[in-house]
């Protein structure tokens, strides 16, 4: 491995967030403010004074983040940092403001397909984060959540199932437990979880 350029990434990562919080203004506010909660969900608030974390990802979203935003909208509202294509017609992005650095998007015909995350915070409205393992997951949901494998057979993930769109929490790469946390409507990333796109 390569100690200095570690070195360097784990001081940008500390020095980031000591960056101070920006005031946005009116109409980017107007942007970010959550939608009403509705049932089954909780929205990605976040709280307002102070500086602001990134607390909530559901499965409609986080913040001005919401399944089913069009990327146009999104790029247009200064909420979008870059740009990726992926296969399939995907473009994976990466967002602004607070949730820089903790969420990537994914994005299918213009529309947001899935928010995920490899950090904590955000959790789940249930609590649930990357980091717990699966049996800590099945404490969480009970019932709600089960634990899946993808059509290959090697790798697993907990899925909890909410109307038509998804939690999962796949694996980490190196230790066992959650690695990384997604949502989002059931037919993109849950079949992406089980038919692993091979480009």
């Amino acid at each position: 491995m390569n100690r200095p350029a570690i070195l360097i990434t784990t001081a940008a990562l500390a020095l980031s967030a000591l960056a101070p919080v920006t005031v946005a203004s009116p109409v980017a506010a107007a942007v970010t403010a959550p939608a009403p909660a509705s049932s089954g969900s909780i929205t990605g608030a976040e709280p307002a004074a102070g500086h602001r974390h990134p607390s909530v990802l559901s499965v409609g979203g986080a913040g001005a983040y919401r399944i089913g935003t069009s990327l146009a909208a999104l790029s247009a509202a200064g909420r979008i940092d870059w740009v990726a294509p992926g296969c399939g017609g995907v473009v994976h992005a990466g967002a602004t403001g607070s949730w820089a650095g903790v969420i990537l998007l994914a994005f299918r015909d213009g529309l947001l397909v899935e928010v995920g995350t490899a950090t904590v915070p955000p959790r789940s409205p249930a609590g649930a984060s990357v980091g717990m393992s699966f049996a800590e997951l099945e404490e969480i949901y009970g019932p709600r959540g089960a634990l899946i494998r993808n059509d290959a057979g090697d790798a697993e993930a907990y899925l909890v199932r909410v109307g038509s769109r998804v939690e999962l929490f796949t694996g980490h790469p190196i230790r066992a437990g959650v690695g990384y946390f997604q949502v989002g409507p059931a037919d993109f990333v849950e079949r992406n979880f089980r038919q692993r796109p091979s480009c």
